[in-house]
C-alpha cells in the first residue's frame, strides 16, 4: 500500500510516494497533531481527514490539540455527518469542555446550516455560557445564517451574564449592521465599542467605517475615516468603495488622488471602485490613466479589473476600446459578456448585442440575471420587440429565472416603443412581484412618445405613491401636458412640486479636451470662452432655422412652458466642442439628465449641418448623431 508522504508526520520528505512499514510505529500524538495542523493550515482539507483516519489506525489518541483542525476540515468540505461523527469522538475522549473544541463544533454546525445543533452544543456545556470564544462563535454562526434576533439575543445575553466582550465580538455582530434597517444597532455597537475602547482596532474601525457607507450614511463613515491616524490601504478602499456604492463619484476620484499623493499602494480592489466611478462620470482621460496604473502595477490580466474596463469605456463612449478589451480576454466569465453586451445596448446597437448574447450562449456561458437585464435593454433601446419577448419568457421557462422589476422595467419601454401601450399596461398588471417605480416610470416614458395623457396621468399616480421625491417623473408628466398644450395640467404638477417642495435638478453637461473637463450648466456664463461659446451658438441657431425653421418651432414651442428660457447645457457644450476642435473631430459630451426633445433636434440638424459626429451620453442612454439622425430613432 502506498500513500503521499505528506500524510505521514513522522517523515518529512518530498518523495511523492513511499512505502508504509508492516508493523506500525508507537506514535506520540504531537507529530500527528503538528501535520494535521499545517494541512489544515494549508487547506488541504482531505488529506486532513486521511491523516486522522490514518491516526485511529496507527492507535493513536486524538486529544483536545487534534479536533479543532480535523473539525475544521469537515467545516470547509462541508461535510456535516463526518462533523457529527467527530462529536462522538469528542465526547468518547472527554475533550467536549475543551474552548477550542467547542467552537470548532459550534462552527461546524453554523456552517452547515445545523443552526439548532449549534445551540445545543453551546447550552449543554457548562464552560460556554462563560467563554468569550464560545459566544463569538454562535454570535459568527446566527449572523452568517441571517438569524438577526437570534444574534442580538445572544449577545444581550452575553452582557448581562457579564462575559467580556472583544473586538472579535463586535466583528462578528457588525455583518448585519450593513442593512440600513439596522442601522439603529449598528449606532448602538459603535456606542459600545467606544465605551470599551474597541474602535481602536484597525479591523472594528474599517468595519464600522464599511457599516455607515453601506447604510447610506457616508458623512459617518468618512468622520471615521479621517479619525483613523494611520490608515492602511484597507482603510482607504473602505472608503473608496463606500463613495462609488453610493454614487459619489466625483469624491472616489479626489480620495483616489490624496491616496496617490501619499505613496499608497492601490490594488485590484482599489482599481475597481476607481474604475465604476470613471465609468459614472465619464471621466474618459481619468480612466485612460488608470488603466495604465493597472498595467504598471501588474494587474493587467485581472479578469475583475478587466470587466470594469469594459464597462468603464463602453460608459466614456470608446465602444471601440471596450471591444479590443473583451476581444483579448483568454477567458471570458458571464461578468465579462454582460459588460460587452451592456455596452453595445447602452449605444444602440442592439443587433450586435443579440450577437454577442447568443454567442455566450453557444460558449457554454450560462446568462443570470444581469446578463438578461443587459440583453433585454438592449433590444429595448434597438426596437428589437419580438427578440426581447423571446428572451424575456426564456429567462423562465428554459432557464429557471425568476424576471425581477429591473427585467419588466425593460419589456415595459420595449413594448412602449413598439406603441404597444396597453400591452404594457397588462404586463404590469400580470407581474408575479410587486411593480417597482422604474416600471411605471418606464410606461410613463412611453405615454410621453406617444402622447397618450390618459394613460400617462395613471402611471404617474402609481409612481409617485413609490417614489415620491423623484423629480424627473413630474417634470415627465409636465412635459407630456405640455405637448398636448394643457396649461392646467401643467400648473397642477407646479403645484405638487411647490407643495413638496420639490426642485427640477439643474442641468448639466461636460466635455473633456486636452485631459481637462469643461463643465457647462444651463445658461451658464462663468466659462472663460463665453463670449465665442454664444456667438457660435447663435450661428448655429439661424442656421438650424434656415435649415429646418417650421419643424424646430413647433417642437420649440411644445416645450417652451416646461423647459428653462434659458440655454441648456448640451448647446453650449456642443458649441465648446466645435470652436475647440478641428473640422470631422467627434465630440462627446456627457449630461446628467435625459435630453429635451428641442435640443435632441437641434443637435441632429447641426451633425448635418456642420458635417460631424456628435455622442451624448444622457441619464439613460447614448445619442450617436451623425448626418441628421440619432442612433435611438428619436426615442429615448
Amino acid at each position: 500500500m502506498t500513500i503521499k508522504p505528506s500524510l505521514n508526520p513522522h517523515k518529512a520528505t518530498k518523495q511523492l510516494r513511499f512505502q508504509i512499514p508492516k508493523t506500525p510505529p508507537i506514535a506520540a500524538r504531537s507529530p500527528w497533531n503538528t501535520r494535521l495542523r499545517e494541512l489544515a493550515n494549508q487547506s488541504l482539507f482531505t488529506e486532513a481527514l486521511s491523516l486522522y483516519r490514518q491516526m485511529l489506525r496507527y492507535g493513536a489518541t486524538p486529544n483536545a490539540f487534534t479536533f479543532p483542525f480535523a473539525l475544521k476540515s469537515c467545516t470547509a468540505l462541508w461535510l456535516p455527518f463526518a462533523g457529527s461523527q467527530l462529536h462522538c469522538h469528542v465526547i468518547k475522549s472527554g475533550c467536549e469542555l475543551e474552548p477550542f473544541v467547542l467552537t470548532s463544533l459550534v462552527s461546524l454546525y453554523c456552517k452547515c446550516r445545523l443552526v439548532d445543533n449549534a445551540r445545543k452544543v453551546f447550552d449543554e456545556s457548562i464552560k460556554s455560557t462563560h467563554l468569550t470564544v464560545c459566544y463569538n462563535a454562535l454570535i459568527s454562526g446566527y449572523v452568517l445564517n441571517s438569524l438577526v434576533s437570534e444574534a442580538v439575543s445572544l449577545f444581550g445575553k452575553m452582557r448581562e451574564q457579564g462575559v467580556e466582550i472583544n473586538s472579535v465580538t463586535m466583528l462578528c455582530l457588525l455583518p448585519i449592521c450593513v442593512d440600513p434597517g439596522y442601522l439603529w444597532l449598528g449606532m448602538c455597537c459603535h456606542c459600545i465599542c467606544v465605551k470599551f475602547g474597541l474602535d481602536l482596532d484597525f479591523s472594528v474601525g474599517n468595519c464600522l467605517m464599511t457599516m455607515y457607507v453601506k447604510c447610506g450614511s457616508v458623512d459617518y463613515g468618512r468622520k471615521l475615516f479621517d479619525q483613523v491616524p494611520e490608515k492602511g490601504l484597507i482603510t482607504w478602499n473602505a472608503m473608496i468603495s463606500g463613495y462609488a456604492q453610493n454614487g459619489l463619484a466625483t469624491h472616489v476620484l479626489e480620495l483616489y488622488r490624496e491616496m496617490k499623493s501619499l505613496g499608497v499602494c492601490p490594488d485590484a480592489v482599489t482599481f475597481v471602485g476607481v474604475l465604476s466611478s470613471c465609468a459614472h462620470l465619464g471621466a474618459h482621460s481619468f480612466g485612460l490613466e488608470v488603466e495604465q496604473q493597472i498595467q504598471a502595477n501588474g494587474f493587467g490580466s485581472n479578469p475583475f479589473l478587466n470587466n470594469a474596463l469594459i464597462n468603464m469605456y463602453a460608459r466614456c463612449g470608446n465602444l471601440k476600446k471596450a471591444r479590443a478589451i473583451f476581444d483579448g480576454m483568454p477567458r471570458k466569465t458571464v461578468v465579462s459578456w454582460t459588460a460587452i453586451i451592456g455596452g453595445y445596448g447602452i449605444h444602440g446597437h442592439g443587433e450586435v448585442a443579440v450577437q454577442l448574447f447568443d454567442e455566450m450562449l453557444k460558449n457554454g456561458i450560462r446568462p443570470d440575471g444581469t446578463a438578461f437585464v443587459s440583453v433585454l435593454s438592449a433590444c429595448s433601446h434597438a426596437g428589437l420587440t419580438d427578440k426581447g419577448l423571446e428572451y424575456f419568457y426564456a429567462m423562465k421557462n428554459k432557464y429557471g429565472l425568476q424576471p425581477g422589476p429591473e427585467h419588466y422595467t425593460c419589456i415595459v419601454d420595449l413594448l412602449g416603443r413598439a406603441g404597444q401601450l396597453n400591452e404594457a399596461l397588462e404586463l404590469i398588471e400580470l407581474m408575479v412581484v410587486e411593480p417597482d417605480g422604474a416600471v411605471w416610470g418606464a410606461l410613463l416614458g412611453a405615454c410621453k412618445i406617444h402622447k397618450n395623457v390618459e394613460l400617462a396621468e395613471l402611471a404617474f399616480g402609481k409612481v409617485i405613491k413609490l417614489e415620491p421625491m423623484n423629480t424627473g417623473y413630474y417634470v415627465l408628466l409636465s412635459n407630456i401636458y405640455s405637448e398636448a398644450r394643457n396649461l392646467d395640467g401643467i400648473m397642477r404638477v407646479r403645484m405638487m412640486m411647490r407643495e413638496r417642495r420639490l426642485k427640477k435638478d439643474p442641468g448639466y453637461s461636460y466635455v473633456e479636451l486636452k485631459g481637462r473637463v469643461h463643465l457647462f450648466m444651463v445658461g451658464d456664463r462663468n466659462h472663460h470662452q463665453t463670449v465665442e461659446i454664444y456667438r457660435m451658438l447663435d450661428k448655429l441657431e439661424n442656421l438650424v432655422q434656415e435649415h429646418d425653421g417650421t419643424k424646430r418651432s413647433d417642437q420649440k414651442n411644445s416645450e417652451e412652458h416646461l423647459n428653462d428660457t434659458e440655454v441648456h447645457s448640451e448647446k453650449l457644450a456642443i458649441a465648446f466642442g466645435i470652436i475647440n476642435t478641428s473640422p470631422g473631430t467627434e465630440i462627446v459630451v456627457m449630461k446628467n439628465l435625459r435630453i429635451c426633445g428641442d435640443c435632441h433636434l437641434f443637435i441632429k440638424l447641426v451633425s448635418k449641418i456642420v458635417d460631424r459626429q456628435f455622442i451624448v451620453r444622457d441619464a439613460t442612454r447614448f445619442h450617436h448623431f451623425k448626418s441628421g439622425f440619432c442612433s435611438c430613432k428619436d426615442y429615448w
